[in-house]
């Protein structure tokens, strides 16, 4: 049965392309096949393949192989705003059930998905549906990326305040230590790892998941 985890952010940039990645090479490490899965995008930059996600294209080169970009990012939008309104632009809602039907595919090949967010938790799919509430439909538990730097604190509680409102379970967080670090660094992590309630799966701003953030995964 093929389990999946969901990477979410408290911002957009705030690191979960790179996390996800991290994930995928070191299960890919530990022989597991996993793929990367990226349900809707917005965003898009030509290539040799016609216009695609970075995001997805990263997912990709991460993943087992076998699936094409159409499967990891099933829908899509050329402007860098937020999913609804570029959905909104592009005369195309997000249909929910697309991306459920997406994700079934992959799982029916792929032992584990990591699945990266749009956005922050509370990102709108549409008028009436938020990205955490599709995600809580889903029933899958969800990893918290956190970039260290000045009110992170606040968005990362806010975050994991939303996620639990939501009867999800975080699984765990991880400290993106991207520059400019701050003085303060280290006293916003013991803050948040006294706060958030999950497990610290990794600090860092390296591009290796660590042994122990596998296992987590592994035993979610």
């Amino acid at each position: 049965m093929s389990q999946t985890l969901f990477v979410t952010g408290t911002d957009t940039d705030a690191g979960k392309t790179v996390v996800s990645c991290a994930l995928l090479r070191g299960l890919a490490a530990a022989g597991v096949a996993a793929c990367g899965f990226k349900p809707v995008a917005s965003g898009a930059e030509p290539s040799s393949q016609g216009l695609v996600s970075a995001d997805a294209l990263a997912l990709q080169a991460a993943s087992a192989r076998g699936a094409s970009l159409a499967e990891i990012n099933p829908l899509l939008f050329t402007p860098a705003i937020a999913p609804h309104l570029a959905a909104i632009a592009a005369g195309q809602p997000i249909d929910p059930a697309t991306l459920v039907a997406a994700h079934m595919r992959l799982a029916a090949r792929y032992p584990v998905i990591v699945a990266e967010g749009a956005g922050g938790w509370l990102t709108p799919f549409s008028h009436s549906l938020l990205l955490g509430d599709w995600v809580a439909q889903q029933g899958w538990p969800v990893l918290l990326v956190v970039r260290i730097r000045l009110g992170c604190l606040n968005h990362a509680l806010l975050t994991a305040e939303a996620i639990a409102a939501r009867g999800v379970r975080l699984s765990g967080w991880v400290a993106n230590l991207a520059p400019p670090e701050s003085s303060e660094t280290e006293g916003m992590i013991a803050t948040l790892s006294a706060w958030l309630g999950a497990p610290l799966w990794r600090q860092g701003a390296g591009t290796a998941a660590p042994s122990s953030a596998v296992s987590a995964l592994l035993r979610i």
